[in-house]
Parts: C-alpha cells; sequence; structure tokens
C-alpha cells in the first residue's frame, strides 16, 4: 500500500462508518462511508488515495489531490503555523511544507512550485520547494525528438525554466517558441538535447521543419488579421520577438516558406 498514491485496493469488509480495503498483503485501510461510489461488494476492487489523517493512520478517499508522491505542483498557501506552511492540496487535509523544506519564506496565499514527497521517518506526505533536492538526481535516458511533459516552473531572459516528467530540470528556449507560455501549465514538449548536468533542452515540437510551417502559418495568419501589413527580411530581430516569439533566423526560414508555397508574394 503506498501512502501518499493512487492505489486498486479490494473490498474486505464492511463496517458501520464505511469500509475497509486490503491490499495484496492483507494490509487494511478505511474508506470512510462518505467517499463510497455505488453499492460495492466484497471482493471489488477500487481506486483510492491513501494518505495519513492528523492521527497518522492511513486513510482512503476517492477525491483527487492537486500533486501526488514525486509531483511537482504549484499549490497555494492556506496558513502559516509554528511547523511551516500549509498548502491547500485539494483533499480535505492541508499539506505541510516545513520551514527547513522553504526554499523562500512561504506566505499565506502564496502560490509556490513544490515537489511532494514522502517523510519516511515520519510516514508523512509533505511538501518542498527545494526542488533540487528531489529532481535530476538519476541519469535521464531521453533521446532526441522523445515526447515528455513540462511543468512551466518561471520566466527567464532566454526561455522557460521547466520541469520535465516531474524528474528533471529544464528548458524551452524562446528561439524554439511561437506563443508565450503561462506559468504552472503542463506542456507535450519533445528532447532535443540531454546536457552533461543531466537538465534537458526542449522544444515544442519534433522537428525543424514542424517548427518552421507552424511559424509561417502564424506569420501568414497575422498578416491576414492586419489587413496585409508588410513583413520581410528588413523587419527587425526586437520586433520579430515581441510579435512571433523566435529569432529571425527561424523567421526567415518561415518567410522563405510562404514565398515557396505563394502563399506571399516576394518583393
Amino acid at each position: 500500500m503506498n501512502i501518499g498514491q493512487y492505489n486498486t485496493l479490494r473490498v474486505s469488509r464492511f463496517v458501520d462508518f464505511g469500509l475497509y480495503l486490503a491490499d495484496e498483503q492483507g494490509n487494511e485501510v478505511l474508506l470512510p462511508a462518505r467517499y463510497i461510489i455505488g453499492n460495492p461488494v466484497v471482493g471489488d476492487e477500487i481506486e483510492v488515495f491513501v494518505y495519513t489523517d492528523g492521527e497518522d493512520r492511513p486513510i482512503a478517499i476517492t477525491d483527487r489531490p492537486l500533486a501526488t508522491v514525486g509531483e511537482v505542483a504549484f499549490l497555494q498557501v492556506v496558513d502559516v503555523s509554528q511547523v511551516g506552511a500549509f498548502m491547500r492540496w485539494g483533499i480535505p487535509k492541508d499539506l505541510l511544507c516545513p520551514f527547513r523544506e522553504q526554499r523562500y519564506a512561504m506566505k499565506p496565499g502564496g502560490i509556490y512550485p513544490v515537489y511532494v514527497y514522502l517523510d519516511h521517518a515520519s510516514g508523512r506526505v509533505a511538501a518542498s520547494s527545494k526542488l533540487g533536492k528531489f529532481l535530476g538526481n538519476t541519469i535521464p535516458h531521453y533521446r532526441r525528438g522523445d515526447k515528455v511533459q513540462a511543468l512551466i516552473l518561471e520566466r527567464t531572459d532566454i526561455g522557460y525554466r521547466v520541469v520535465v516528467d516531474n524528474m528533471f530540470m529544464g528548458m524551452l528556449y524562446d528561439n524554439q517558441l511561437y506563443n508565450r507560455l503561462e506559468v504552472g501549465n503542463t506542456i507535450d514538449a519533445y528532447v532535443s538535447k540531454v546536457r552533461n548536468d543531466n537538465k534537458i533542452d526542449l522544444t515544442v515540437s519534433n522537428s525543424a521543419r514542424d517548427d518552421v510551417e507552424q511559424l509561417a502559418e502564424r506569420i501568414a495568419g497575422y498578416v491576414e488579421s492586419h489587413q496585409g501589413e508588410a513583413v520581410d527580411d528588413s523587419m527587425s530581430p526586437d520586433r520579430i520577438r515581441v510579435l512571433f516569439c523566435c529569432s529571425k533566423r527561424v523567421y526567415k526560414q518561415a518567410l522563405g516558406h510562404l514565398y515557396k508555397t505563394g502563399r506571399l508574394p516576394k518583393k
């Protein structure tokens, strides 16, 4: 039975206040009556989230938290006490981020990226904003073009820092992007390079050709919506970055594609 994660468990017996679920080793956990869906019978399997209650007893619920053990998520602080910050977790019990696990002091109402982990000493699930302790501790075995999930952490001067598959840190560079990204969102991305420091460079498409064709569509759409406003090689790099979020090199490749296909008249 994995604390802080989803478990598929078998109904073992009923009580007045709910039912007990058991794993393959016979360990039982209570599913309170308010979480019972439908009319299960002994032997049925139910997927539940298992965590510890205020008295450190394992308990099962059918609600789904905002993040499970081993995941990174943006959570909001609802209170700060003498032991740390309590964060809204999407289930009745708030998630504690101890002071020692705070990268900087958390304040009520603040939203912070945290890694959800199981404290093996106490058996409790907790949060940490010190992501570097938990990410990049294994060797990534990605190849160029592999599809991954990227959680957008923060904007930088060159692009966006991201968390890759809840395991590694990565970067999405401005010259690979055609739209501005929202911090806190998770997007599909593709591996372009695994660096020596185990951090991963990403792109939003899995081929350079896709990049150029997607940008060409955006340029054509811009010209159409701006009543034929001229776009050509003379546009400044700064203007290109503002309008299309890309480098001039990629912009010129997209222009070439539009000229070649006759969608823009070449001057």
